[in-house]
């Protein structure tokens, strides 16, 4: 927006980065802790109050500011921690634990003792109502019954509602007759499984309606927050999971559980693209945690995800999560050498961040000499102007070198723990690729997040990847993604009907409306008709079988010969079955800010480091340079580890 600040986000779990885009354009990378209580209450809007050069609770002139896109983990770790609201549950009678029960699934198959994810609802109430498959009204619902328990409800202090009734996805009126008379109530969040997500089966639609009413009154105060602090001009908006933006008070608890990570890969996708390279591995290692995602052309979501022990129904983008970041705690127990998944987070944090935390990843980088303080911000101590403290992770890793007693120096314990978290996250990778069938050695590994750089080129080696891509804000891409994000809407409807003639009708019945709904969601957000741009998808699956496949939407024999195409490649095979419509799915996108990044002509000369230290890797010390960023000119070759 001309003559203001634009702002651009992500509040992760150790760090908030931020980048300001000037009245001018120039961009302005920032980073600071995300907790820090003794000197702000809040990281990002202190952030925004640093950039504009203003005092410690100063207000923010509104007129300074244009926009603020945000990703924000406030959402993700409340349902990690279970410190959502207290939510009740209304569901048909005789189901009120099919949630607890779920799917039956045991993901320890050999565990003796199973312990069950806490259930996010603190109260059950079984609706006396009973709507058939084909829409035949067996019970009607009493609503004065429904009244009184509602009532209990308000008494015992529950203000969030979560209905889910059977079949509603297909047949709503039971729970929009409730949901008004709990709306009349003044219940402050009322989620109603057809609006969250209509989509068949009652447990993944029931848990999505759930954590939507358990984490929306969260997101609510913390938009609430951050809008009182910027005042009524600047427009505020978050990222959703599905990686497109949305305006704060459109923004939902089933929305956000991966709206930090999902700013990440699109800020990967968009600057790799500017690079020349469209399939890549987006490798995001921060303080918490390392986010993978695969990428050849189209954002890959996932439509039904467990987070947490929790099931979802919304889009996310599909991103595998491993515990190891740059604040994962080193352990050695039973003659091992352990690393995470425990956090040091941003408080107490590293041991050398001078809070007197434990050993970390980012301690053992210290160790071996890949980290140096004077590269790395003076941001610790009481008067935050002091660097990172060597000297205590050195006397930390000779003591548990000594315990170890195997005659190991410390930098020899120290590299043996980062190869262990090397291993874990090139796992990971493997996940997502190898595994889904996807040569990983085509693609280019775009490396982001602040631990990133310091683990790259370990992981590439241990995949055979040969590329690897670090953008200059590499640290904050996330942030930086927040700003190239789109705009996005979509709605998903479940069909239920075998792919013939009869089901491409009800195809044509439905999309039209929810083409309608997603262009009305993205044009009310200011994007003009002719930037916005429509994506159907239809999601299909073999008769008798529950994987389904979206393909894009097409006549018959394209859908047929699509579907053949994904489920060879992911599965190995194919069936002679007929094919069942699951769900119609409509996304709108529009709006995305576009930042010029300058062409430069290559410079292809062979640089040497003009200061040079030792680190130690692979069992063994050797001389590395350290070459800065600014004295690099596009096109130069380093030769040697650098």
């Amino acid at each position: 927006m001309a003559g203001k600040w634009d702002f651009w986000i992500d509040r992760g779990g150790t760090f908030t980065d931020l980048v300001g885009r000037a009245p001018d354009g120039t961009l302005h990378p920032y980073k600071l802790l995300s907790e820090n209580p003794e000197a702000y209450k809040d990281a990002a809007i202190e952030g925004i109050r640093q950039l504009l050069g203003l005092k410690q609770n100063e207000p923010i002139p509104p007129d300074q500011v244009g926009a603020v896109k945000m990703g924000t983990t406030v959402a993700t770790n409340a349902l990690l921690e279970r410190k959502g609201d207290p939510t009740a549950l209304l569901i048909t009678k005789g189901f009120g634990d099919a949630l607890k029960i779920g799917y039956q699934a045991r993901p320890d198959i050999f565990a003796k003792e199973i312990i069950k994810p806490e259930q996010l609802y603190k109260h059950v109430v079984e609706v006396n109502e009973r709507v058939l498959a084909d829409g035949t009204v067996e019970v009607d619902v009493d609503l004065a019954v429904v009244k009184t328990a509602l009532e209990e409800i308000k008494t015992a202090g529950i203000d969030a509602i979560a209905i889910a009734f059977m079949h509603a996805w297909k047949y709503p009126s039971h729970e929009k007759q409730v949901a008004q008379i709990a709306r009349d109530m003044g219940f402050s969040q009322v989620s109603v499984s057809h609006e969250v997500s209509a989509l068949a089966k009652l447990v993944g639609r029931g848990d999505t309606t759930v954590v939507d009413a358990y984490l929306s009154p969260i997101l609510r105060r913390y938009v609430e927050q951050v809008s009182q602090e910027l005042g009524n001009g600047p427009r505020l908006m978050f990222m959703q999971s599905s990686g497109g933006l949305t305006a704060a008070d459109l923004f939902q608890g089933k929305d956000a559980i991966l709206s930090g990570p999902a700013g990440g890969v699109v800020g990967a996708v968009e600057t790799s693209d500017i690079a020349g390279h469209q399939k890549i591995i987006g490798f995001d290692m921060g303080g918490t945690s390392t986010d993978v995602s695969h990428y050849d052309g189209e954002y890959e979501r996932a439509f039904e995800t467990e987070v947490a022990g929790v099931r979802m129904r919304a889009p996310m983008m599909r991103i595998h999560t491993v515990a190891a970041g740059g604040g994962s705690i080193l352990f050695y127990e039973s003659g091992r050498f352990r690393v995470g998944p425990e956090s040091a987070g941003a408080n107490p944090g590293p041991a050398g961040y001078r809070r007197g935390g434990p050993l970390t990843v980012t301690d053992a980088n210290i160790m071996v000499g890949k980290l140096k303080p004077d590269n790395f911000p003076s941001i610790f101590g009481p008067q935050q102007n002091q660097p990172l403290d060597v000297e205590i992770v050195r006397s930390k890793f000779g003591q548990l070198a000594k315990e170890i007693g195997k005659g190991q120096t410390p930098e020899e314990v120290a590299d043996g723990f980062l190869r262990i978290a090397v291993e874990n996250m090139a796992n990971a990778i493997k996940k997502i690729s190898v595994q889904r069938g996807y040569d990983v050695t085509e693609y280019a590994l775009t490396c982001f997040g602040g631990a990133g750089g310091q683990h790259a080129c370990a992981v590439a080696d241990n995949l055979g990847m040969e590329t690897v891509i670090v953008h200059p804000f590499s640290g904050i891409l996330s942030a930086y993604g927040m700003g190239l994000a789109d705009i996005r809407a979509s709605r998903s409807q479940a069909i239920i009907e075998p792919l013939d003639d009869n089901g491409m009708k009800a195809l044509d019945r439905l999309q039209p409306l929810l083409e309608q709904a997603v262009r009305q969601e993205v044009e009310g957000q200011g994007v003009s008709d002719s930037e916005i741009e429509t994506f159907s998808r239809v999601h299909l699956r073999y008769d008798g079988t529950d994987t389904a496949i979206a393909v894009p939407r097409d006549d018959e024999p394209a859908m047929r010969e699509s579907f053949a195409e994904a489920h060879k490649k992911q599965f190995g095979f194919i069936f002679e079955k007929p094919l069942i419509i699951e769900a119609l799915e409509l996304e709108a996108v529009g709006g995305g800010a576009s930042v010029a990044e300058p062409e430069h002509d290559l410079d292809e000369i062979e640089r040497s480091a003009s200061v040079k230290t030792q680190i130690f890797t692979n069992g063994a010390s050797v001389e590395t340079g350290i070459f800065g960023r600014e004295d690099l000119q596009p096109g130069n070759r380093i030769l040697g580890p650098a």
